[in-house]
């Protein structure tokens, strides 16, 4: 099965398609990469060089993907970091084609706008965009608890809000909806929460909190990637958030070990594809 992996991309670091795409490879996926910017390096360092592509420029790499037939086995579209409305468009033309196809496609919008601590980070229409026009075509969606109060306006400080929240923002009932880095007022202050919305149900996952210097940018790329791919394989939301949770926490831990900067995606490699610890799914 073949995934289209539309994101940033860094020369240097692992975010975006860099986070993502080695993942989806080692579980075993073809993945074909449209990068929506190049930059040198992530944000996160605070200084970098390089350039948001145009929407003519991500229209003509997909139109040539087309071509070449390459998407007519595409299962599943990721996207990520969008830059511009404009790409976003190209992203959810592609989901509409593709679906003409294979109408069981899915499509993992992680809408990254902002984080805590950094607030908004994206051009103030994306995240209008995101709502109106994103939400509506996905199958999955992964924002973090800043992305999910500023898409529904909500505060989120409870497992209750949090399932009003996810109400608020589904549009069908089969749409899986995850808050990662899930902060509510009563949760244990060593663990990190997940929060899963499903058709099978809600359900609460942690992991053991990492007390980083610097925490490493782009696990949340990381995160949407392995999810995908373990539902892909698996059909499962549970099951699925489950190995991905184990898995990012395995990269994670390793990283903590090192003392790095960036996520150790290479030397923890089997980590991904067999994670020295399994977390399990609390069901609400």
């Amino acid at each position: 099965m073949a995934i289209l992996s539309i994101q940033s991309h860094v020369a240097y670091g692992y975010v975006g398609n860099r986070a993502a795409t080695f993942p989806l490879q080692r579980l075993g996926y073809d993945v074909n990469v449209v990068n929506t910017v190049q930059f040198s390096n992530h944000t996160g360092y605070g200084k970098w060089r390089g350039e948001i592509f145009t929407a003519s420029h991500i229209e003509q790499v997909i139109q040539g993907l087309v071509e070449l037939g390459a998407l007519e086995n595409c299962q599943a579209v990721l996207s990520g970091y969008l830059g511009k409305p404009e790409i976003g468009r190209e992203v959810l033309n592609v989901v509409e084609s593709v679906r003409q196809q294979n109408p069981e496609l899915i499509y993992l919008c992680d809408p990254v706008m902002g984080d805590v601590g950094r607030g908004v980070f994206v051009q103030a229409d994306i995240p209008e965009f995101i709502t109106n026009y994103a939400i509506p075509q996905a199958t999955i969606l992964t924002p973090n608890h800043f992305e999910m109060e500023l898409l529904t306006k909500q505060a989120i400080h409870s497992v209750v809000t949090a399932k009003q929240a996810c109400a608020a923002l589904r549009v069908n009932p089969r749409q899986i909806i995850i808050i990662t880095s899930f902060k509510r007022d009563d949760a244990p202050r060593e663990v990190l929460e997940m929060f899963l919305s499903a058709p099978e149900g809600d359900f609460l996952i942690s992991t053991p909190y990492l007390a980083f210097p610097k925490a490493p940018n782009g696990t949340g790329d990381l995160f949407s990637a392995l999810f995908l791919g373990h539902y892909l394989t698996h059909a499962n939301a549970v099951k699925a958030l489950e190995l991905t949770a184990s898995s990012v926490y395995g990269i994670l831990q390793y990283t903590f070990n090192q003392a790095v900067r960036e996520m150790q995606l290479v030397k923890a490699q089997t980590q991904l594809i067999q994670p020295d610890r399994l977390f399990k799914c609390e069901p609400l």
